[in-house]
């Protein structure tokens, strides 16, 4: 059971040091331009990791923003859904982007927003990365997310992800079931599946992205824009860009009240995943972070593998842009 929030209760039920945050943002709106456009589209999804997007709604309110539209996107379909203007903001992977940009589309990444959210499950037996040699992994298809972090980090161990490990992918069976049902050894789980399969004392984890490095070294996910948008309405993205930020501060500081919000929005069915999802991951450490590192150790290890063509600089130089981060870092400093 759950309690709807009024929009003054939520903002009223930030933890001290967001509602701090809150008054320097509105002193430093009186001092910035106005706003090149009252409206933002960002992406939805059932994906739990990317709660600051959805906690952010009445902070998007408190930076200006009158028309705010969630749009549904499969977790697939994010940077394309940017790119083509369906929506103009989104929450992915970076390893997401990255795969993306290559592929041709065209993505401003523009910040990074949290640390880890992803775990490989797997069999008794099975201690690390490394005994997935000969093992049946499962992923819903080749080179998606579930897929191609599992070959980074096989490569990253020693092994070759094609030859040492024999992947099953079933595009109408999620792999979290093949694992439940005994039909593969391991595959890599999203929010909520850890927590589910945890409730039910089934595999344990042999890699936790949150912890473990170097994956737990670099950003999870990223904040990626629309070219047109992020040029033509420069303080509508860093305005949109803060109202993340600080809601990733309230994930971190409130997670309660982050999940309940989510829960009461229908942007997740249930509370208690919600919760633990909020609790158990890095969304306090943006600002430790850099997010160019990130694209580049990722493209890098991409590239490495053969996965993406495109040298890591280019994707750089021309897929990112840091100055509404940076000052952002600035600003909000804890």
């Amino acid at each position: 059971m759950h309690i709807t929030q009024t929009r003054r209760q939520f903002l009223a039920g930030l933890s001290v040091t967001s509602a701090v945050g809150l008054i320097g943002a509105r002193r430093t709106l009186a001092a910035e331009a106005a706003l090149e456009t009252t409206s933002v589209r960002i992406t939805k999804n059932q994906g739990i990791c990317y709660a600051p997007e959805y906690v952010a709604e009445e902070l998007l309110r408190d930076e200006g923003f009158t028309d705010i539209r969630y749009v549904d996107v499969p977790p697939p379909e994010i940077s394309a859904a940017i790119a083509r203007g369906k929506v103009d903001f989104g929450m992915n992977y970076a390893l997401g982007f990255v795969r993306d940009i290559d592929a041709g589309e065209a993505v401003t990444v523009i910040g990074g927003v949290m640390v880890g959210c992803v775990e490989l499950f797997a069999r008794e037996g099975i201690r690390s990365v490394t005994d997935l040699k000969g093992r049946s992994v499962g992923a819903q298809a080749m080179g998606t997310p579930s897929n191609t972090f599992v070959v980074l980090m096989a490569a990253q161990v020693g092994l070759d992800p094609d030859r040492d490990i024999h992947w099953v992918t079933d595009p109408k069976v999620k792999p979290k079931e093949l694992f439940v049902d005994g039909k593969i050894d391991a595959f890599l789980g999203f929010p909520p599946e850890p927590q589910e399969l945890r409730a039910r004392g089934i595999g344990h984890v042999i890699l936790n992205m949150a912890v473990d490095r170097p994956w737990s070294q670099y950003y999870c996910c990223m904040l990626g824009g629309n070219p047109e948008y992020v040029r033509n309405h420069p303080v509508a993205t860093k305005r949109a860009l803060r109202a993340v930020l600080k809601a990733t501060d309230l994930c971190a500081t409130d997670p309660a009240a982050a999940a309940r919000r989510m829960v009461d929005r229908d942007f997740t069915p249930r509370y208690d995943y919600a919760l633990q999802t909020l609790s158990e991951n890095s969304y306090d450490k943006w600002r430790e972070y850099d997010p160019e590192d990130t694209m580049r150790f990722y493209a890098l290890r991409l590239h490495d593998t053969g996965l993406i063509k495109t040298i890591p600089t280019k994707i750089i130089a021309e897929n990112t842009d840091w100055r509404f981060f940076n000052e952002l870092k600035r600003e909000l400093k804890a």
